[in-house]
């Protein structure tokens, strides 16, 4: 960070129903601003924000300014992505419907394609001749004018993107890299993925989707930051608009988008690094980060400090093959819709009433029952004091929502049904939490809690009590986390390719080598981005598996080691074990290797001590808890002073979010402004 007083650093973090501004000015706090999300284009929020916050921090001393946005990833869920023409190996036209042929339906009654048809049909499926062998060897080279002739035919169907999967091209791209230059050198203005560049390993299905993906969502991300700059530049932002990644690090947004199927994600991946940041201030490096906002929970594990990073996410249901931070999405938030299926039976979500119109207590139109709507009725949010006082809710609206559309249903009082669809909602996300502990080989009571997302805190207890956790931590602004993580995230650029080899009698000069290739290509993306090579760590990283699997682990490994290849390899039986719960005496193979480089970010922000700190509750009110009515004492976050402890049942209300601690908790207010939470016998 720079230390110039005037020089400004801003986060911005669209979510699906407030846009949330971190803004940052070296010795001084953080100014925090929450704005509603503008559906139809998510980028006049950000403009708002930046006129909004102009009189104190004038754009032009703007610096740095990083974005996280769900723009691709709702370009998938609501089918919005650009009309995709798919150029494959003569023979290999339907890769993309056989899929691996595993049904999750297994006893539907009408069949329903279970691979994304919907990104090419087969009309828009060409095929090309050409052919590269399993060694990389050219057995057939590319017939240009087939080439010329299906992205002729494509054209005049209307196609807007172009995704290129050659056979084995991840091991001599020479017929992508061609049949891309012929495609643009004929219609420049097309949109062109190449399959060894965007996902340069092997497994057709998941190669061609990766790409088939990108393409889909690359005319739609190239649109959005063409206007997002643009608008910038009107607004004398100044600075360089930098983007998160799936993965957890930042990079240009030029870079972006080369590969704009790496921003799945971006908004969840910005709120684990967040999460670590909190842990740093109270010194605490395994965490469960559960950030709650109004439409989903986005749960993720940090262990020893790092947070953990899979080879292959999920969109939609579909699987997409692009490193990115080990987020598990679960439909329930704040807006999630509380129904009652055909059984009888209370459910809330996946549906969600988002920002538009939002919850029935916003008054805004909203005519379904929320867990917003619920909080209000059990007493947990002030109808005065929602977001800080900037908004009114209206409790009477949220207590007939919930009597009628939930409580008459099931013949229950109005309170009693606002509690089921707290224990529901808590229920889900409970779950969601264990596929990313228990379900992975950690034990979740080894964890502390960590609490962001509008709703985190206000939930938080509930989930700790379900899985036996003892210890919360609830930021110093955690409606704003992810925006504070797009200011701790690092600069970061990921090479990969594919390197299948046992390990067994490698050599690790060629090792060595091949990384070394990803090196120099990682750094030429720093250096796009303006960091100087002696600013930049580098890291290095090989996927194995047994051989004969068919999946494999990311294992980091280190050529400074004495034993670089032995270390790998106990490594890698380790992870395994603890994953999956055995590893065998059996050998090993590489399937890639992997060079990612880092410049920037930061551990913490930075805290300041409250002038203005008292120890005195500013009022009390009854809330409604699961053993009955109790009064609550009612804390302003803002005036709580470093040391303070008190005991539950209390609320803590800030202008972001609010924290509901119950009977049985204490809570600290620990050095660096973070409000530890623990219960009774652990405190």
């Amino acid at each position: 960070m720079s230390t110039d007083r005037d020089e400004i650093e801003i986060g911005i973090d669209i979510g699906g129903t407030f846009t949330d501004i971190v803004c940052r000015r070296h010795g001084n706090p953080d100014t925090i601003l929450k704005l509603p999300t503008t559906r139809q284009d998510p980028g006049e929020a950000i403009l708002q924000a930046v006129e909004k916050l102009s009189a104190d921090f004038p754009p032009e001393n703007i610096v740095r300014f990083v974005h996280g946005t769900t723009v691709a990833t709702n370009a998938v869920l609501e089918r919005k992505g650009a009309k995709v023409g798919i150029l494959m190996t003569e023979g290999f036209r339907d890769v993309l419907e056989i899929g691996r042929q595993i049904r999750q339906a297994l006893y539907s009654v009408i069949l329903q394609p279970e691979t994304p048809v919907f990104l090419a049909p087969g009309a828009r499926r060409r095929e090309v001749r050409e052919r590269i062998a399993a060694d990389g060897e050219i057995l057939v080279p590319l017939d240009e004018q087939s080439v010329l002739n299906a992205v002729e035919a494509l054209v005049e169907d209307g196609v807007e993107a172009i995704a290129i999967c050659f056979l084995f091209s991840f091991l001599e791209p020479a017929h992508e890299i061609r049949a891309r230059h012929l495609v643009l050198s004929r219609y420049p203005n097309l949109a062109v993925s190449i399959s060894s560049e965007v996902d340069p390993a092997f497994r057709e299905y998941e190669r061609t989707l990766a790409t088939a993906f990108d393409a889909y969502i690359k005319p739609i991300v190239d649109g959005y930051l063409d206007r997002l700059e643009a608008n910038l530049r009107t607004a004398k932002v100044a600075a360089p608009l930098q983007v998160m990644q799936s993965r957890g690090g930042t990079a240009g947004a030029a870079v972006v988008r080369r590969r704009p199927v790496r921003m799945f994600l971006s908004g969840p991946a910005a709120g684990v690094i967040g999460g670590r940041m909190a842990g740093e201030t109270v010194n605490d490096k395994n965490l469960i980060t559960v950030d709650i906002g109004g439409t989903t929970s986005d749960i993720a594990l940090i262990q020893d400090g790092s947070p953990i990073i899979r080879a292959e996410g999920v969109i939609d249901g579909y699987p997409v093959r692009v490193p990115m931070v080990d987020v598990n999405p679960v439909g329930a938030g704040g807006g999630s819709i509380a129904w009652i299926d055909d059984a009888g039976g209370l459910r809330v979500g996946p549906q969600s009433a988002g920002s538009e119109p939002g919850p029935a207590c916003y008054g805004r139109g909203g005519t379904d029952a929320t867990v917003t709507d619920a909080s209000v009725v059990l007493g947990y949010i002030d109808p005065e004091y929602f977001a800080g006082g900037t908004m009114t809710l209206d409790t009477a609206l949220a207590q007939d929502i919930v009597k009628t559309r939930v409580a008459d249903s099931l013949g229950l009082e109005m309170e009693d049904a606002a509690i089921g669809i707290h224990r529901v909602v808590n229920a889900q996300m409970a779950e969601g939490i264990r596929l990313v502990t228990i379900q992975r080989g950690f034990d979740p009571r080894d964890f502390s809690l960590v609490a962001l997302g509008g709703a985190g805190p206000l939930h938080a207890t509930a989930l700790a009590d379900e899985l036996g956790v003892q210890r919360i931590l609830v930021p110093r602004h955690p409606g704003v986390l992810s925006a504070a993580g797009l200011l701790a995230a690092p600069a970061e650029h990921e090479i990969s390719t594919s390197f299948a080899r046992p390990l067994d009698g490698l050599d690790l000069a060629d090792v060595r080598t091949v990384l070394s290739r990803l090196d120099e290509s990682a750094a030429a993306l720093m250096g796009e981005d303006g960091y100087m090579p002696d600013a930049v760590a580098t890291l290095h990283a090989a996927d194995i598996c047994f051989i004969g699997q068919s999946y494999h682990l990311e294992v980091p490994l280190d050529l400074k080691g004495s034993d670089p290849l032995g270390q790998l390899s106990r490594d890698f039986l380790k992870l395994h074990d603890q994953i999956y719960g055995y590893s065998a005496d059996s050998p090993a193979r590489i399937v890639n290797l992997r060079s990612v480089q880092r410049a920037g970010g930061e551990t913490s922000a930075p805290e300041f001590a409250n002038e203005n700190a008292s120890c005195t509750a500013k009022g009390a009110r009854r809330i409604l808890l699961e053993s009955g009515i109790v009064k609550a004492a009612i804390y302003d976050r803002e005036a709580l002073p470093t040391g303070m402890r008190f005991e539950g049942p209390a609320i803590v209300e800030q202008s972001d979010a609010t924290t509901l601690i119950p009977s049985g908790w204490q809570a600290e207010i620990a050095a660096g402004g973070t409000l530890v939470l623990m219960r009774g016998e652990a405190a």
